[in-house]
């Protein structure tokens, strides 16, 4: 007789018998969001918004602490205050026709010393003659603080307009010479050897080597110059100025105006961002060959 040993069935002892520790409560556990996964939900916000934060912030501190009487009327008027005066300065047509005159002043100003500073940059950094007959010369009058000039630009021109264009010219073109010479002098001169290994001649390296290598130099530059066009405009306004958005604010501290004030700062902060924005449009539109690093 043959006995067959069966192997037991564990199965049902395995589903009667309860399982260890089921009658522990479990923790409960959060999951753990990567960084990388936090930073895409920063980023899933808009840029602009986020971009508005710090100053909406700023604003409505500002405006509590003139509410509760911290800050004092004449000592610095609050947000609702200053935008009455500007609506009024709108209304009555004072503050567009100030901000032409001011945008024209900084126009002619920013073209001339545009004209004049790259033209000595090209001079100086295309050539070792040129350098040695510019660059010391701008190098030397660079160091002269260009606001302390006033007086004698005064004395030569006189009260009009041309002192203000001047002294706006004169910032721009300082700054417009050390970018674009630095640019101009900075390209690889393994590239320059590739141009010319491929039969470029002189003009040939300069415009299709030299001056794209240099161009973003140039933005760079441009960028410094309009903020110092704006910077000019207010030291060249209070020069007997009859007009322009430095004139208003030389009528609003004789008042005492402190909204009328910060209206005319807040015109020159927008204007400069606008400029801003422009030259940032233009970077994006004429920098396309270079990839650069944006941030994470």
């Amino acid at each position: 007789m043959t006995i067959s040993h069966a192997p037991p069935d564990l199965s049902a002892g395995l589903e009667k018998a309860p399982a260890s520790g089921s009658s522990r409560t479990s923790p409960d556990l959060e999951p753990i969001v990567p960084a990388s996964v936090r930073r895409a939900r920063l980023r899933s916000v808009p840029r602009w918004l986020r971009r508005t934060v710090g100053p909406l912030l700023l604003l409505a501190l500002w405006q509590v602490f003139s509410a509760t009487g911290v800050l004092h009327p004449d000592v610095l008027a609050s947000p609702g205050t200053i935008a009455r005066a500007g609506r009024d300065l709108i209304a009555d047509g004072t503050l567009p026709a100030a901000m032409g005159v001011s945008l024209q002043r900084v126009a002619v100003g920013l073209v001339l010393g545009g004209v004049v500073g790259t033209a000595l940059a090209l001079v100086s950094g295309l050539s070792r003659l040129g350098e040695d007959l510019v660059d010391a010369t701008v190098q030397m009058l660079r160091t002269v603080p260009w606001v302390g000039l006033i007086p004698l630009f005064i004395i030569w021109l006189g009260i009009g307009e041309a002192p203000k264009v001047a002294l706006i010219a004169l910032g721009v073109a300082f700054h417009l010479y050390l970018n674009v010479y630095a640019g101009i002098r900075g390209v690889d001169a393994q590239l320059i050897e590739a141009g010319e290994s491929l039969g470029l001649n002189r003009w040939g390296l300069v415009r299709h080597v030299v001056l794209p290598g240099a161009l973003p130099g140039a933005m760079t530059g441009l960028r410094y110059s309009l903020a110092t066009a704006w910077l000019a405009l207010v030291f060249g306004e209070s020069i007997n100025a009859d007009a322009g958005i430095g004139f208003l604010m030389n009528q609003a501290r004789e008042f005492f105006r402190t909204d009328v004030i910060v209206v005319c700062l807040v015109v020159y902060a927008f204007l400069g961002l606008t400029a801003d924005v422009i030259v940032r449009t233009l970077e994006r539109l004429l920098l396309q060959w270079r990839p650069t690093f944006t941030g994470q």
